[in-house]
């Protein structure tokens, strides 16, 4: 009867690790970019009464099986669901869904490259492009930090591209990647800003006067394991011993998409599957809260074969 009270208990716990999963994904179904975790759960050790035996051990007899008591249930894993969210429209163009896996690279104030679905940027006072947390975007960028439209393509066609991003990128690829910057002047004569784009493969373009100048390339990050990738809040990602290294390239590429300007992505959480998982966690609660008390009522019966 104690091993009951006990089953019971684990189940209570970690039910509750549960609930709090599925609270924390319904309260960040309107956060951009967010990916919904689920709790997985696997069974304690049990405890073993009776080991199997040897048909024909015992004369005349056949083989048994081993008799086993369960004791309980643990949190086997916490996943972080990958799919991507669903894509609306915003009509503002520095808003940016990614297709497919992958994701934006930025830098912080540290250093540290950090990785995110949130595709919203904007060019602040310096010229940089940032995104809603001030983060630099990080890509590539031409030698000398701009180039004409006109020389870009005709690189292009020749099988050089300025904008290739390095093989390796080790452990931090901010150490590596470039700051993605749009001046407000350029040329000789030094003409003014006027507009600047980001089209789907990332290239970032800016006209002055009556030029066009590319300035560098949005770097995109995919994974071996982008399952371990670890959520720092701010809708931001870390990667870890087990991510494997970023893998550094253009939208497009290593299995991303490509980069839609003018829409954004909304939370993969399905409020319907996770308002089902609350029903079925919340009875299997009670449930467990029943064989307790059960198990205390059995207790207080053969107390009272003493009176």
């Amino acid at each position: 009867m104690l091993r009951s009270m006990y089953s019971g208990v684990s189940g209570m716990k970690n039910l509750q690790v549960k609930m709090d999963v599925i609270s924390n994904n319904i309260a960040n179904v309107n956060t951009i970019g967010f990916k919904s975790s689920r709790v997985m759960f696997q069974d304690v050790m049990s405890q073993t009464t009776a080991q199997a035996t040897l048909p024909g051990a015992a004369a005349g007899l056949g083989g048994t099986n081993p008799q086993q008591i369960g004791l309980g249930v643990q949190v086997g894993s916490i996943d972080t669901i990958h799919e991507p969210g669903a894509a609306t429209a915003t009509g503002r163009d520095l808003d940016f869904y990614l297709e497919g896996s992958g994701y934006f690279v930025v830098k912080d104030g540290e250093g540290n490259a950090l990785y995110t679905r949130d595709g919203i940027f904007t060019r602040d006072g310096a010229g940089r492009i940032v995104n809603s947390s001030g983060m630099m975007v990080m890509g590539s960028r031409p030698d000398g930090g701009s180039m004409t439209q006109e020389a870009y393509n005709t690189a292009l066609s020749n099988g050089n591209d300025p904008l290739a991003f390095p093989r390796d990128t080790g452990t931090n690829p901010a150490t590596v990647l470039q700051e993605l910057t749009v001046p407000a002047t350029m040329g000789t004569p030094a003409q003014e800003y006027q507009s600047m784009a980001i089209d789907k493969y990332g290239v970032v373009t800016a006209k002055y006067g009556n030029e066009t100048y590319v300035l560098g390339k949005v770097s995109i990050a995919t994974f071996n394991n982008p399952d371990a990738l670890q959520k720092l809040g701010g809708n931001n990602y870390d990667s870890n011993v087990n991510t494997g290294n970023a893998i550094i390239a253009g939208a497009g590429e290593n299995g991303s998409g490509m980069m839609l300007s003018g829409k954004i992505e909304m939370s993969n959480v399905d409020l319907s599957t996770e308002f089902t998982e609350m029903i079925v966690a919340s009875r299997a609660y009670q449930a467990n809260s029943r064989s307790i008390t059960t198990s205390d009522e059995m207790i207080q019966e053969l107390l009272n074969l003493k009176r």
